[in-house]
């Protein structure tokens, strides 16, 4: 689904003009990609957080209305200043629906997993994967259904399923998701693998000395004969 917005053209650039627009509720931002050369844009603040706050996040389709154009969007890097919240700049990248693009998609775990009722953890590797696919084919996110894992067993991203017409281009082999034993458990594992290791090393040494300490075959047959 499209979200509708309206940019207006700005002439005036750099730090003053961008503060003074900020200082009106608007965004700075440029509208680039697809052969085109950029062009400098506002947009209205208010409009641009609930765009960004949809389901689809980052990857919502925009139709982006500059002057009498309107233009397929999607928002690719958004400035945010973190302490006052407030929208810096974003930029749009003009994309066309019968080409491919390449985007980050969310992970989204689903059910719940018998290792965790059994007392183990999730533990969450990958939180997004980079896909393939039309715009209007781009998943919000894809779904790990963690149900099947026990204790010690996992998901890697040869196991999601995956929407149709989407290709991921993340490796295959790289771990999604695991469920481990709890954290008091692997520590006394680890103790204890730590102590057999230090077993094994002290009973070495002592078979060493023994060895160093006690007479050889030809020693002992020596001092028989004397």
């Amino acid at each position: 689904m499209e979200r509708k917005l309206t940019a207006e053209r700005r002439e005036d650039t750099g730090k003053g003009a961008a503060h003074k627009v900020r200082a009106k509720g608007r965004v700075p931002a440029v509208v680039y990609g697809h052969g085109t050369e950029p062009v400098p844009v506002t947009v209205d603040g208010k409009e641009l957080f609930h765009l960004l706050h949809t389901d689809a996040g980052m990857n919502v389709l925009v139709d982006l209305k500059v002057d009498s154009e309107n233009v397929l969007a999607m928002p690719r890097e958004v400035q945010r200043d973190l302490i006052k919240g407030q929208f810096i700049h974003v930029d749009f990248l003009r994309i066309a629906r019968d080409e491919k693009i390449h985007v980050e998609v969310p992970v989204h775990l689903v059910g719940e997993s018998h290792g965790v009722k059994e007392g183990g953890v999730v533990e969450h590797h990958l939180w997004a994967l980079q896909v393939e696919s039309f715009p209007q084919d781009v998943p919000a996110s894809i779904e790990a259904d963690i149900s099947g894992l026990g204790i010690n067993e996992s998901l890697r991203v040869e196991d999601l399923k995956v929407p149709r017409n989407v290709t991921i281009l993340t490796p295959t082999e790289e771990t999604v998701v695991s469920v481990v034993p709890p954290q008091v458990l692997r520590l006394e594992e680890e103790v204890e693998a730590v102590e057999g290791e230090e077993a094994e090393a002290a009973e070495g040494a002592a078979e060493g000395e023994g060895a160093e300490g006690g007479p050889s075959e030809s020693e002992s047959g020596s001092g028989s004969e004397s």
